[in-house]
């Protein structure tokens, strides 16, 4: 996707600052739909597009526990008319939901995305796209060291590994973009544009088409 500085190319520069959680399945029906709404401007304006960390469960276990089990758990009857909702949604997209595998502890994802940011605005962007691939529709744990890397080693950001390794690395900066970009947020995704108009939600493209020209003007 194009989240380009805008130069000497004339054009507007949009600016989006995202609050989201690699858990959230909204969160990636709303990155999908900003792309499509980029793709469609791109032409009229440049876009940075920055990721900022968000805990749906803080004090959620770092060693992960059933997925299907935790939504089963957490929203009771609701969960099977959720999880149908979720599918549909995803069909929508050309996904398909997947609810297996295991859910837990998200803080090393945003630990990787702050990472990816340091070699580029595009690589972070298309690390999210690929660690909510592989939660979302392959099964894939979020907290699992070697699906981190490898979703990492996909987009090209180098040293992940080594990165991961102590726990201490980018720690500090998650959590001081928690506070700076998340701390008055109630829910995710929430997407700050040019610093001033704000949307919440997974919403349609449209709804992106129509945030970002009111922005530039």
């Amino acid at each position: 996707m194009a989240q380009s500085v805008s130069n000497n190319t004339g054009k507007k520069l949009i600016q989006i600052d995202v609050s989201s959680d690699t858990v959230c399945p909204w969160c990636f029906v709303g990155k999908r739909n900003l792309d499509k709404a980029v793709a469609a401007l791109k032409d009229h304006y440049d876009f940075e597009i920055r990721w900022h960390p968000f805990f749906l469960n803080p004090s959620a276990p770092k060693e992960g526990v059933d997925k299907r089990k935790f939504y089963e758990d957490k929203f009771g009857s609701r969960a099977q008319g959720i999880a149908a909702r979720m599918t549909e949604v995803f069909r929508g997209l050309g996904l398909e939901y997947n609810l297996s595998g295991l859910t837990g502890n998200t803080l090393d994802s945003h630990r990787l995305i702050y990472f990816a940011r340091q070699q580029g605005l595009d690589k972070q962007h298309n690390l999210v796209d690929e660690l909510c691939l592989g939660y979302f529709t392959q099964g894939k744990y979020i907290g699992d060291r070697q699906f981190l890397v490898e979703c990492a080693n996909k987009v090209g950001v180098e040293g992940a590994a080594e990165f991961l390794e102590d726990p201490n690395n980018g720690l500090n900066e998650v959590k001081e973009e928690l506070e700076k970009y998340s701390a008055q947020t109630s829910g995710v995704p929430h997407y700050v544009i040019n610093g001033k108009h704000e949307l919440s939600g997974g919403q349609p493209p449209e709804v992106f088409l129509r945030a970002f020209q009111a922005a530039a003007n």
